[in-house]
């Protein structure tokens, strides 16, 4: 992974210039958001209890590290894609959002679910969709490749682009990992039914649970739907918001025992 100046992460994938991408982390200090603990301190949620004048504050900041305007959605864990365009308010219900509008960032907030930014090799659309394990077995990571697929091609002529020898990529970013998201028996049965391949993402434990692999769930979703170059999340601890507290934010983590946390985002847009 690369980290930037500010401490978040920037994809390091094959895309293209106009593309661009990043995930924020929780911050070191107040020098770094305005939110106080638990919710300490880039906090971006609006929804977790945080004070509305820090939450303001958070987004803003990241707005102008963008250069562009994150869009924030209402998610439900659900598989709804939200198109943007100029004018577009915050706050409608979906799940994931893809755009073709330079200026306008596909946002998805995170505090163990698994975020996962789209686009091509040829730069002609951009898309995030927010993968928890609802989302995930419900689709979400379908309908945003049909929706991306549908503005790409949209797009198309306005661009100019040739699609012939053109890539889907995607990248994941840190999420609860694989030795840390202990499931239920239903969880399983809602991938393995559909796929008895994803088997092989759950590992047995005591009392009928399971050790749950997102990362690798998401993998054989997104090959399924045609995109084979998947970057980031290798499962390992380093992407683990559960393993890395001074780093995430991680609901299951903070949740009970601090009484709340806060949410990250990751971000996709066209320059």
């Amino acid at each position: 992974m690369n980290t930037a100046a500010s401490g978040w992460l920037q994809p390091d994938w094959p895309a293209p210039p106009r593309v661009r991408a990043l995930f924020t982390t929780r911050g070191a200090s107040a020098d770094d958001g305005a939110s106080a603990p638990p919710r300490d301190w880039f906090n971006l949620g609006d929804h977790v209890g945080d004070a509305p004048a820090a939450v303001a504050a958070n987004r803003a900041r990241l707005a102008a590290a963008l250069g562009a305007r994150p869009v924030f959605m209402s998610q439900v864990h659900g598989h709804d894609v939200l198109v943007l365009a100029p004018g577009v308010p915050d706050g409608a219900t979906a799940d994931a959002a893809v755009s073709t509008a330079p200026g306008l960032a596909c946002t998805v907030m995170v505090a163990d679910c698994l975020p996962v930014l789209i686009t091509d090799t040829a730069g002609r659309a951009v898309a995030a969709a927010h993968a928890g394990w609802r989302g995930l077995a419900g689709g979400v990571l379908e309908q945003a490749l049909a929706s991306f697929e549908a503005c790409a091609q949209a797009g198309r002529a306005q661009l100019a682009i040739k699609t012939e020898a053109n890539e889907l990529i995607a990248w994941l970013g840190p999420c609860i990992g694989p030795r840390a998201f202990e499931v239920g028996p239903e969880v399983r049965a809602a991938f393995v039914d559909a796929d008895g391949g994803a088997a092989g993402c759950f590992a047995p434990q005591p009392g009928g649970k399971y050790l749950a692999d997102l990362p690798a769930l998401a993998r054989r979703r997104l090959a399924a739907g045609g995109v084979t170059r998947v970057f980031g999340n290798d499962g390992s601890d380093d992407w683990c918001t559960v393993r890395q507290p001074a780093r995430y934010f991680s609901y299951r983590r903070d949740q009970v025992a601090h009484g709340g946390t806060g949410r990250m985002a990751a971000c996709i847009w066209l320059a």
